[in-house]
């Protein structure tokens, strides 16, 4: 018989336990804590005044009848003072009337802490004149009080017209993109998903657990693009409207930061916006620290934050998911938790703090949103 480690220790009277036997465990019972004795850093504020570019305050009805405001005011307003976020843009504002009443709602009362984006009329792509239509809206939501555009993911994988995907290049869209820039509306984008999404749910997809429990979130099958096809058909509309300023949300593909880091040569007004990443980007922390210094002038602060947003840990709006930002931003603590939650919600693994400069957090938190913005930076 080979005399392995293990029995040699026990031959000798080690103290070794008699072997246990392997039981079988359910992955989502599964929950180890770690045993490393790291540094931890409790970051309650933010350094610096913040602009959280990416939030969604409220729900639009398709319809545009009406808005669903998940949270008063007020109560948005105690944690934000809290955590030093001086002003947050609501993203999903809507149109027609329901953007009417989420600018009346957030925007009007509070004018110096709330922010509202406008949203493209997808339900109505199919209708003849769309382009046109589509265009005058942006003039209107503009008139009614948006400072902004918001374009979901659905346009590439959801909307369809007569059955087939629109795709996010669509020549409809050109008046559009054309009235943002002309209106100096930013224009927040999120094109595609992880690339785990893209890809079988088995056991080499690294993001299993979530996909399993989310399996309408996969886009991997049936007829829809590649992650590199919706990422390139983005690029060509940047392309077409070189006055027209875009920010990738979602850093465009965190995994592919090289990818990202070409697109930003490329193309002058492209900016990017990191809510709901810093799973990805914390667990490469060279990569993210060197690409954030290298664009820090074309980088915003953004948490992808939902009020009540329980099935999605990582953004589920409150103090300790700031705290998380603050702490990966500021701080060179490593291998600590992307999310407040029980088990990692994206992947398990952990991130590690990239301790930035004062002067690039500076240009994140606040003065890169305020120029797109049109406020004092």
């Amino acid at each position: 018989m080979r005399l392995t480690r293990r029995r040699l220790i026990a031959a000798m009277g080690a103290g070794a336990a008699s072997a246990q036997t392997p039981r079988p465990l359910d992955l989502s019972q599964f929950e180890p804590r770690s045993t490393l004795h790291v540094k931890e850093t409790a970051v309650p504020r933010a350094r610096f005044p913040v602009i959280d570019f990416h939030t969604h305050l409220s729900w639009g009805d398709p319809k545009g009848e009406k808005a669903d405001i998940i949270l008063p005011p007020a109560q948005l307003l105690t944690v934000m003072d809290r955590r030093n976020v001086k002003i947050m843009v609501n993203l999903t504002g809507g149109y027609g009337r329901g953007l009417d009443e989420c600018v009346a709602a957030l925007a009007k009362p509070h004018p110096d802490r709330f922010i509202v984006f406008t949203m493209p009329w997808f339900t109505r792509v199919s209708e003849g004149g769309y382009a046109r239509f589509q265009g005058g809206e942006i003039e209107r939501a503009h008139r009614a009080g948006a400072r902004g555009l918001k374009v979901l993911k659905s346009l590439g994988l959801v909307v369809r017209d007569k059955g087939k995907l629109v795709a996010v290049d669509d020549r409809r869209f050109d008046p559009m993109w054309e009235a943002c820039g002309a209106l100096k509306m930013p224009v927040a984008i999120h094109t595609s998903d992880p690339e785990a999404f893209f890809t079988p749910i088995d056991r080499f997809n690294e993001r299993f657990e979530e996909l399993n429990a989310h399996p309408d979130w996969s886009f991997h099958g049936k007829d829809y693009p590649s992650d590199r096809e919706l990422q390139e058909a983005r690029f060509r509309v940047l392309a077409r409207h070189p006055k027209t300023t875009f920010v990738v949300l979602h850093m465009g593909t965190a995994e592919n930061l090289g990818y990202i880091a070409a697109a930003m040569d490329r193309y002058p007004n492209m900016h990017v916006e990191f809510g709901a990443r810093i799973g990805e980007l914390g667990r490469q922390p060279r990569a993210s620290r060197q690409f954030l210094e290298r664009y820090q002038d074309r980088v915003l602060f953004g948490t992808d934050a939902v009020p009540k947003g329980d099935e999605y840990p990582q953004q589920v709006f409150g103090d300790k998911l700031y705290e998380i930002y603050w702490r990966f931003l500021e701080t060179a603590d490593e291998y600590f938790d992307y999310a407040p939650a029980r088990v990692p919600p994206q992947g398990r693994w952990k991130i590690y703090g990239l301790g930035l400069p004062d002067g690039v957090l500076r240009k994140i938190y606040w003065s890169n949103a305020a120029r797109l913005l049109g406020l004092p930076s």
